[in-house]
């Protein structure tokens, strides 16, 4: 286990990103070489994207993958930035407050010291009763360990099609605002990109929120000035990634070019990077 005093100072610092004077901006990582590059730009802190994790080692998005790989990923990463991380572990890895529980222990083990946990399974929301048994699991398991573990609930209420939630807002500041008093300290609200929509949850919640950088989402700016505390951009940039990727093969294969390779980070930097990475 990491030496649980660091990680501690770790988890109070990423709690106090949250109500910094500057917002806190977290674009997602998936692997070492991602948070490396993510380091080196100068960031506070590091996010893992369970889809851009799991999606890595071929499995699709939704608690397909094994709560041992993720958890196994994430220590990876741990090991190779000296910056406070907070791993994305979907719903907990398993249906109960005790699965919640048994994943938040490992994952703290694992030097990780802010965690995502969201209320949907199986693409249909959790009962709320559970959804904030998981987060007074988790709570009492960080508690157990000395290591105040920053927890950013998230709600999929804008996620789903909008026949299957009538009143989004609502039942969102429901579901959040019973997060927030399990014992979250941070909210998410992926989907939610109407500015007027995310001041006023801003204002009602009165916790710190979470909005997912998306096209069409205010910019970090109009964010800032609404009271949001926190951006993040989930699978996007691995995505994003692999989108290059399908330009280069598709050049490569219909145009026999292979100018969009300027933009490869030099094999000479990146190999500084894991060798700075050896030292830690």
């Amino acid at each position: 286990m990491p030496e649980t005093h660091s990680q501690a100072q770790k988890a109070s610092r990423f709690r106090e990103l949250h109500h910094a004077t500057e917002m806190l901006l977290l674009p997602n990582v998936w692997d070492v070489a991602s948070a490396l590059i993510v380091a080196e730009a100068g960031f506070p802190a590091i996010a893992t994207s369970s889809a851009g994790i799991a999606l890595s080692l071929g499995y699709p998005d939704g608690e397909r993958i094994s709560p041992g790989e993720m958890i196994a990923r994430v220590a990876r990463i741990v090991g190779a930035v000296d910056l406070p991380l907070s791993a994305d572990i979907e719903s907990g890895y398993g249906p109960t407050p005790d699965d919640a529980a048994t994943t938040a222990r490992e994952l703290i083990h694992a030097g990780a010291i802010g965690m995502n946990l969201e209320d949907k399974n199986a693409d249909q929301l959790l009962d709320l009763s559970v959804a904030v048994e998981k987060i007074k699991a988790v709570r009492s398991v960080a508690t157990e360990l000395h290591v105040p573990i920053v927890v950013n609930a998230r709600t999929d209420v804008y996620m789903l099609p909008s026949d299957e939630v009538k009143d989004r807002y609502p039942e969102a500041l429901r579901r959040l605002g019973a997060y927030r008093d399990a014992g979250a300290d941070c909210v998410f609200v992926p989907g939610l990109k109407d500015a007027f929509t995310i001041g006023r949850l801003v204002k009602d919640i009165q916790c710190p929120v979470n909005i997912l950088g998306v096209p069409g989402a205010p910019s970090v700016s109009e964010l800032k000035k609404l009271g949001v505390a926190r951006v993040s951009l989930g699978s996007g940039p691995m995505r994003s990634g692999l989108g290059l990727l399908r330009r280069i093969a598709s050049d490569l294969r219909s145009k026999g070019t292979y100018a969009l390779l300027d933009e490869a980070v030099p094999l000479k930097v990146l190999n500084e990077l894991m060798r700075t990475r050896e030292s830690l």
